[in-house]
């Protein structure tokens, strides 16, 4: 009878720990991020040339249309160039969402070593900074990825 008596036990403990262990993260986890659908007439696009100066001066320019926003919008920008992994923040441009199209150009310094001529990636983001209570949260109002060509600038 000890023999038997003794899984039982552990089973019952077993069962007893499970629930405190699946409630657990439901304490600590983070509220979920708010969900945006894009309107479908706000895009950004990248142009397929940008500019690298001398000193590191990346420059990335392109188009973005957006309609309503209730907080900021900013057109940032990140190039890639290799690893896909590693992305250099190439500066922000503050967005006018009323509806028409609008040019933006955002130029970032990054080390000499980091960025050359030649073939990269882009990613432009069309972002807004919505107020939802006391903190705002990004809601994304376009994305757009492009391979472009790097071309030194004097």
């Amino acid at each position: 009878m000890c023999a038997v008596a003794a899984p039982a036990v552990a089973a019952a403990s077993a069962v007893v720990a499970a629930p405190s262990l699946a409630a657990a993260p439901s304490v600590t986890a983070a509220p979920a991020p708010a969900v945006v659908v894009a309107d479908s007439s706000e895009s950004v696009t990248v142009d397929p040339i940008a500019r690298i100066g001398a000193d590191g001066t990346v420059t990335v320019s392109g188009t973005y249309r957006c309609v309503a926003a209730t907080g900021p919008v900013f057109v940032s920008t990140s190039v890639s160039q290799g690893d896909p992994r590693v992305k250099h923040g190439i500066g922000g441009t503050a967005a006018v969402c009323d509806g028409a199209e609008h040019a933006y150009s955002n130029s970032g310094r990054v080390t000499s070593e980091s960025l050359k001529p030649g073939g990269a990636h882009v990613e432009a983001t069309l972002m807004e900074l919505r107020p939802v209570g006391l903190i705002p949260l990004p809601a994304f109002h376009a994305v757009q990825e492009q391979d472009v060509v790097l071309v030194a600038q004097d």
